[in-house]
């Protein structure tokens, strides 16, 4: 064995306790961490050494290098991209997810069976969020893979209605998907299956600065398909404003014309955790396919979403992910194993955190945070709105705020430059109804009022 490998084996109950050591002094002085990097300049690049350093000297190197450019990501006052933090509880999980190392695949048989964890997480997750148990889930990467998950499985079904195997055959004919404000990872997701992100149909949103499907319009466009089948990519929860698609009229949709149902609810989906706002999703247990977040509103460290897809069309999810020559793997309809049913045929324990997460806090604690987020952002918006150097855009449907200045004159790209450089707070520009905007979406378990108004200080000291 390598002498410093074998020196890092011996010692590594110290090891572990200098990484816990150095985590603590992270985790414990998070609040007074830069959301944004003072450092403008790439650190050096070195080479790799010949002989190595050993783990000690590795993380001294880290933490002398890196520590102090790493922000406050998961911290009370990083409010751009909808970005969660870690619970404890999650960061306990995570830990352990690493210690164990399992490639979670199979139920039972041999070797590994860590996808009973899995398996347990998802029936606690559709619990959470009141759904019906003829959902199938699993954890992928982010959003983006569970988009791409769920609509790989609604293109194969799109094939089989039109008389074909696209799996097997590739695509043969235009498919036809219609959204109104689908998120850029849906559109990257069609990007990435062949079909082209710009064979999407986009459908009218209501009037009124809103995001949500114009139902009158959807139906119209509809009937303007040749063929009747066809992909609905639909919105728990948009960007800019967290706006809801009507579901209830949806579902009612579906009575008259046959489609694949998506919905997109990555974060807004956890509004069903507040009988206060679960209202919003009224009618999507009904569709096919569902995308959830995890390291968004759940509160679990990245990378962690899952897809939920209905198990009627667990055919159809096998014949797009199966590994059909590979027959060591044994056959995918006989035992269920998870690289049979989506991307990825390698993948750590990545429900372990929200398994903690889950158990440690309940339904009860997630109420709290969905609601207290909720609160504090109504009270940012109602901060924004006394002032007259700034107004809000659109209604507030949940937990985002999205504003500009009120002197159209000024930049806000520039006002927002000069805000995150603070270090206080972090939120991200966008572009809403043709207009330069901000953007902060609160999702941290951490965020309280204080934080609220450190960060309205440093927005009137930033004009």
């Amino acid at each position: 064995m390598n002498k410093t490998l074998e020196k890092d084996k011996n010692q590594i109950a110290d090891l572990l306790k200098n990484v816990t050591e150095q985590a603590l002094n992270f985790v414990e002085n998070i609040d007074s961490r830069f959301t944004t990097s003072a450092q403008t300049t790439q650190k050096e690049i070195q080479s790799l050494a010949d002989k190595g350093i050993g783990a000690q000297q590795s993380l001294q190197q880290f933490v002398q290098k890196y520590d102090d450019i790493l922000v406050a990501s998961t911290g009370p006052r990083y409010w751009g991209f909808v970005t969660g933090g870690a619970t404890p509880a999650a960061l306990v999980g995570d830990w352990l997810a690493s210690v164990y190392d399992q490639n979670t695949q199979a139920i039972k048989g041999d070797g590994d069976i860590s996808a009973q964890i899995e398996f347990e997480t998802i029936a606690m997750l559709l619990d959470l969020f009141d759904l019906p148990k003829d959902f199938l889930g699993g954890f992928v990467t982010g959003a983006t893979l569970s988009n791409f998950t769920c609509l790989a499985v609604a293109r194969q079904w799109l094939g089989k209605q039109k008389g074909f195997d696209i799996a097997k055959e590739g695509m043969r004919t235009d498919l036809n998907f219609l959204s109104a404000t689908p998120h850029s990872s849906a559109i990257k997701s069609l990007s990435m299956l062949g079909v082209g992100s710009n064979n999407l149909t986009l459908v009218n949103t209501l009037n009124g600065n809103r995001e949500a499907i114009d139902m009158d319009n959807l139906e119209t466009q509809i009937q303007m398909i040749d063929t009747q089948e066809f992909i609905l990519i639909s919105s728990a929860g948009t960007v800019n404003t967290v706006d809801f698609d009507d579901f209830k009229a949806i579902a009612k949709l579906r009575e008259k014309y046959n489609f694949w149902w998506h919905i997109d609810a990555a974060f807004g989906g956890f509004a069903a955790c507040s009988p206060k706002f679960k209202s919003l999703l009224e009618g999507w247990h009904d569709a096919d396919s569902i995308t959830i977040d995890c390291h968004k509103w759940l509160n679990v460290p990245y990378e962690s979403a899952v897809y939920f897809i209905k198990e009627k069309h667990k055919l159809l999810q096998v014949a797009t992910f199966q590994n059909s020559n590979a027959p060591y793997l044994g056959d995918p309809l006989e035992s269920f194993n998870y690289l049979n049913f989506l991307p990825e045929n390698s993948r750590r324990l990545r429900a372990l955190p929200a398994w903690f997460t889950l158990k440690a806090y309940g339904k009860e604690g997630y109420q709290e945070i969905v609601e207290r987020n909720v609160e504090l952002t109504n009270n940012f918006a109602g901060l924004i709105n006394d002032h007259q150097a700034f107004k809000v855009l659109a209604p507030i449907h949940l937990n985002t705020v999205c504003f500009t200045l009120s002197d159209e004159s000024k930049d806000s790209g520039e006002f927002l430059s000069r805000l995150n450089k603070t270090g206080v707070v972090f939120m991200s520009p966008t572009v809403f109804a043709g207009k330069k905007a901000i953007r902060a979406a609160l999702v941290n378990w951490r965020t309280t009022q204080k934080d609220i108004e450190l960060a309205f200080a440093a927005m009137l000291k930033s004009l």
